[in-house]
């Protein structure tokens, strides 16, 4: 039997160029692998496909669950190359985020997804578990989190928000939402263990923190006439009460959560009220700032000592370059890709997800035709056609890259995975393969056929076959009425 080397693509289903070829036919796998990062070994396999048997070769039993899931795959679409593939990951950082505070959609639709992400051959899964519309995870240290701003009226973050951000207790008439117990985030971060998927919790801070100081007045600011700032966004970075609370929680969420990496947020604090405390005016003092915005950055600091003293590192939005960030902190470019450059320029280990590509909460075709959304048009093409490794940045400190997927007009679990899939896919293809293995006609088909697996399987897609031209040309911007539109696939 002629013996073909191929190279399967983030789908596992059709050849592509070979990253690395053995030098002659016989090549042991552990040869073959040798130049790879230790961590490109861990998720490496080798398929041979004989007439009646096939061998699979891993140096983990990761790889061979990668293996796995490319013969699934293969499986699934009736296909049975020849030869030999022989695979593994371009980037260590394969992520998905889902926002559980502004939708609460519960266990089964995590697991749900988690079992879709294995299929792509994703490997992270990011938790937003609070943020000013509700916490999501119990916490024994500070129970009225949850008893007090797990529910609210209103059933979309809309509607709550135009009733003037009214929380309620579980037995309110007519109050939604929810929380995790830990108990269910234990057995969650276990059963994404056994598919290779690592579970990374954010606890959001300063900002987007509006239920905290409603669970918890002491951490907001204190104005000269000793009355607390009352519904304030952010924390206060002056008081000692805050970092008693966060540092309770941190310790809490890091014995549930074995990830080496813990995200802080950071992103999108106002800093309105701190200019008017007399905690953050007495803190300034003692560290000798002269701004306010100072204080995110002592914030950021204080708390990434407590989580390093903990063993594990902080990831933060971009935002946390601003005011100084240890060495250590993986920072998160979500503002476009410059955040991403600037940050491996300092040294900084980066996960890419822009919010021009990586935002599924965006259009993903016309306004017309498709559900109220946020923002540009990201297609499924254009979200394929992004490169995380963008111009000027370190190549040696790109993590990854990650989709986000934010819930404030996307309360069902069926709208999630409508705007989850197929754009899912193209990133699971940036992610896994090179961009010189890219092209995007060969992947359209791939995931078209992809997607009737997953909607046999009872996920709520995209429909592809009704995309419309514009969708279908990758244009980011919705074109004036009467512009022609290029359509080359």
């Amino acid at each position: 039997m002629k013996l073909i080397i191929i190279l399967a693509a983030a789908l596992g289903l059709v050849p592509a160029p070979v990253k690395h070829t053995p030098e002659k036919d016989g090549t042991s796998f552990k040869e073959a692998v040798a130049q790879l990062e230790p961590w490109q070994q861990e998720e490496a396999y080798r398929i041979t496909f004989y007439e009646k048997r096939i061998k699979v070769e891993a140096l983990t039993p990761q790889g061979r669950f990668r293996a796995q899931k490319t013969l699934e795959q293969l499986e699934l679409l009736g296909e049975r190359p020849e030869g030999t593939i022989f695979d593994y990951p371009r980037l260590r950082h394969r992520g998905l985020m889902l926002d559980e505070s502004r939708s609460f959609h519960g266990i089964e639709f995590l697991k749900k997804q988690i079992d879709a992400m294995a299929l792509l051959k994703l490997n992270v899964l990011h938790l937003h578990l609070d943020d000013s519309a509700g916490w999501r995870l119990e916490s024994e240290s500070y129970p009225d989190l949850t008893a007090l701003t797990a529910w609210r009226m209103g059933y979309t973050y809309h509607e709550w928000e135009a009733g003037r951000y009214q929380f309620a207790k579980a037995d309110t008439p007519g109050a939604s939402g929810g929380y995790y117990t830990k108990a269910q985030m234990k057995e969650l971060v276990a059963y994404a263990a056994g598919r290779y998927i690592t579970i990374i919790p954010e606890i959001e801070m300063p900002g987007h923190s509006m239920e905290v100081g409603y669970a918890y007045p002491q951490v907001l600011c204190e104005l000269p006439d000793g009355r607390l700032h009352t519904g304030a966004w952010d924390l206060c970075p002056g008081n000692e009460a805050t970092y008693r609370l966060l540092e309770a929680v941190l310790k809490e969420v890091m014995e549930v959560f074995p990830s080496p990496l813990i995200h802080i947020g950071g992103d999108e604090a106002t800093m309105k009220t701190w200019s008017q405390c007399v905690n953050c005016a007495r803190r300034m003092q003692e560290e000798g700032y002269t701004e306010v915005k100072q204080l995110q950055g002592y914030l950021v600091r204080r708390i990434e000592r407590f989580v390093a003293a903990n063993g594990r590192r902080i990831i933060g939005w971009d935002e946390i370059l601003e005011t100084g960030v240890p060495q250590n902190a993986v920072v998160q470019s979500w503002r476009g890709s410059s955040g991403g450059v600037r940050a491996s320029a300092q040294g900084h280990d980066v996960i890419m997800s822009p919010n021009t590509h990586c935002y599924f909460n965006y259009y993903q075709d016309l306004i017309r035709k498709e559900p109220k959304a946020v923002g540009e048009l990201v297609s499924l093409r254009f979200a394929y056609g992004y490169e995380p490794l963008a111009s000027g940045m370190d190549a040696n400190h790109l993590l990854g890259v990650q989709a986000n997927l934010w819930t404030e007009l996307i309360p069902t679990s069926e709208h999630a995975e409508y705007m989850l899939y197929p754009r899912l896919l193209a990133l699971a293809e940036t992610a896994w393969t090179p961009a010189s293995a890219k092209e995007y006609k060969g992947f359209r088909k791939r995931a078209r056929a992809l997607v009737d697996v997953l909607r046999a399987r009872g996920y709520n897609t995209f429909d592809m076959d009704t995309e419309s031209d514009l969708a279908r040309s990758g244009l980011q911007r919705f074109p004036p009425e009467g512009v022609p539109i290029p359509i080359d696939d």
